[in-house]
Parts: C-alpha cells; structure tokens; sequence
C-alpha cells in the first residue's frame, strides 16, 4: 500500500489554465506521482511540470511557492501529498 507524505497546500488555483498554487512543506520533483486531496478534491497525477515566478524548475523544497500544473480541479486549503511506493 503506497504511503502519503503531505508536501503542500494549495493557495490559489487559476481555473483557466490549470495551475494550482503550492506553498512546499517538503521537496519535490519533476516525475514525483502527487495524490491531491480536499473536501471534494480526490485525484492523483505525476508532476510534469512546476514553475517560480514563470521559471521552469525540476525541483522545489521547503518555503517555495510553486504553480504546478493539475489534472483536475483544486481548491484552496487542498493538501498536496507525494505518493511513496
């Protein structure tokens, strides 16, 4: 059974491109399996892409705040969490 380690939380969400908003609390990395989950919020994906301040990065540690793109709909206040095998 795959382990969930929470490694942010959604701030913001930009409905017409997709991208969720993350403060980081762990690090995390281009081709990491996130689980994204809220009140309404159940999905999982692999991060495929994160950016700072419109900057591609492959990799994000604490304090950082990311826009990642997701698969679904996010809301603020969702818990982002890496999917561990």
């Amino acid at each position: 059974m795959p382990q969930l380690e929470k490694v942010g939380e959604v701030t913001h969400y930009y409905t017409r491109i997709g991208v969720a908003v993350v403060r980081v609390t762990a690090p995390l990395r281009v081709g990491d399996r996130i689980a994204v989950r809220g009140h309404t919020t159940s999905f999982e994906q692999v991060v495929e892409s994160m950016q700072i301040e419109h900057e591609a990065i492959e990799e994000a540690k604490p304090g950082d705040l990311i826009g990642l793109k997701v698969v679904d709909r996010v809301r603020e206040g969702d818990i982002v969490y890496k999917v561990v095998e």
